[in-house]
């Protein structure tokens, strides 16, 4: 199986970008990882409703070119479904044993993810209640995809 995590916006943090290394290292053994970057829609500082749709919008389109065919799909949202680390690794587990080719998780821009991207998701998921900067959500993901395939293997995990 592998996974793809689909993002709008580039990683500018220097301790994000190398936490997120280091869990691209850690599930070299668990899986193959693809992190496809999606430029973020330009617009004005201060955007109308009209203007924030159309960003919305133009981003949705590249994530949906972007998001693999017959991949599992998963939106990162507020309003999405609480897992424990557990049932996530129940979750990817159920998939590739059914042989699902990809399992992408999709992670949207400060405007969040168009209706069309939202529509053609499998399941929305929520990190937590409480919000996260889009590049800390990445390195979150990352770090709970790595602890599913250790549990999934029987492996302790601790670090």
């Amino acid at each position: 199986m592998q996974v793809r995590i689909i993002a709008v916006g580039k990683i500018k943090e220097r301790y994000l970008a190398d936490g997120i290394a280091e869990y691209v290292r850690r599930l070299r053994p668990y899986t193959r990882l693809t992190i496809s970057e999606i430029g973020d829609e330009r617009r004005p500082p201060d955007p109308s409703p009209a203007q924030r749709e159309q960003a919305l919008d133009g981003e949705g389109k590249k994530i949906l070119a972007a998001l693999p065919s017959g991949s599992f799909a998963v939106a990162l949202a507020i309003d999405g479904k609480s897992f424990s680390s557990e049932s996530l690794a129940t979750l990817l587990g159920k998939y590739e044993v059914g042989g699902t080719g990809t399992f992408a998780f999709i992670i949207g821009g400060d405007l969040g993810l168009s209706r069309d991207v939202l529509a053609r998701c499998d399941l929305r998921l929520s990190l937590s209640p409480m919000t996260f900067t889009h590049p800390m959500a990445r390195l979150i993901l990352l770090e709970q995809v790595y602890r599913a395939f250790r549990i999934l293997r029987g492996e302790p995990y601790h670090k």
